[in-house]
């Protein structure tokens, strides 16, 4: 296994690795491209965005290994450890950062020359990573799936689904740079249809199960799970949790279906990622950030796991079924 190749499989194994190799041992490494990939979350459940970035590249007509590098960094979602892990990557020097929102928001701050990539699920004007979805100025540009947008969906969906839900629960990560955003719009939804909305924040293992705790006693009929790195990768705890107290759920990605939840309604993440990384591909070749207008999600798709519908006593209304991308038996 090739020094280039031996790093990239203990970082992606590992978490970051900053410094792991002396600047001897990168100085022979070939002269190739290196990208940056970098996440607040941890690096267990996002294999799947990894092979989408490398499938994207491949589309622009970079393979790792061959004519391009890559470098992984994350941050376990401790967002303050961000900074420093920017500055590492930094030093290398990185040709093009491909990120999510906390890592884009504190690429941003660190350079004002190196290409950032996004893959955002907020609106990043209104974010301040670009100046207008067209002409993005400076060195960061993206794909933007809009999940925080979605809120009206969601609450409409588990109306649908629950006509009698008139309480719902929300649960997201106080950390996550777009939860406040997030839980405005999904107040301001709320507002519409008259539904209240108990806000209950968890970004620990012990506050996840307190949040499920209290969502019972305050009478929620209805779940929201949030985004962003941490609610993910605990996504298999949550869906557990909705499914021992009986709760309907409504999540912001598919991967939360998969893993036993009721229902989503998104666009691909992993597509997004794919995007990502023919942008990324792009600015190798020479494609400057600022004249590459943000790619926004045009698909959006609701699954449905019926199993899980089954186990909840839930009769799912027949035109529900019917408009669903994917029902899951």
């Amino acid at each position: 296994m090739s020094g280039i190749r031996r790093r990239e499989f203990v970082i992606l194994l590992g978490g970051s690795a900053a410094g792991a190799w002396p600047l001897a041992a990168r100085a022979q490494q070939p002269a190739m491209p290196v990208i940056g990939f970098l996440r607040s979350s941890s690096s267990a459940g996002f294999e799947h965005l990894v092979a989408a970035l490398r499938e994207g590249l491949r589309e622009a007509g970079f393979v790792e290994g061959r004519n391009c590098a890559i470098e992984y960094r994350w941050a376990d979602n401790k967002f303050d450890r961000l900074p420093a892990l920017v500055a590492d990557l930094l030093r290398w020097p990185i040709t093009v950062i491909v990120t999510n929102t906390p890592g884009a928001l504190a690429a941003k701050a660190a350079t004002t020359t190196v290409p950032i990539v996004f893959a955002t699920g907020a609106d990043p004007v209104r974010d301040g990573l670009v100046t207008s979805l067209n002409r993005p100025g400076g060195n960061v540009t993206g794909v933007s799936f809009l999940a925080p947008e979605l809120g009206a969906k969601h609450l409409g969906l588990l109306r649908e689904l629950r006509p009698g839900a008139a309480r719902i629960a929300v649960i997201d990560d106080p950390k996550f740079p777009t939860t406040e955003r997030f839980v405005s719009d999904v107040r301001a939804a709320a507002s519409v249809t008259g539904q209240q909305i108990e806000v209950l924040y968890a970004s620990s293992d012990r506050e996840i199960e307190i949040a499920f705790t209290m969502l019972v006693q305050r009478g929620a009929h209805a779940l929201l799970a949030g985004s962003g790195g941490f609610m993910y990768s605990h996504r298999e705890r949550i869906v557990a949790l909705a499914a021992r107290h009986r709760v309907p759920a409504i999540y912001i990605l598919r991967d939360y279906v998969e893993a036993g939840g009721l229902m989503s309604y998104a666009a691909s993440i992993t597509d997004t990622y794919r995007q990502a990384g023919i942008y990324a591909g792009r600015i190798l070749k020479g494609e400057k950030p600022a004249e590459l207008p943000v790619a926004q999600a045009t698909k959006f798709e609701m699954v449905i796991n019926l199993k899980t519908a089954n186990a909840l006593g839930l009769e799912v209304p027949p035109m529900l079924l019917a408009r669903a991308d994917e029902v899951i038996e």
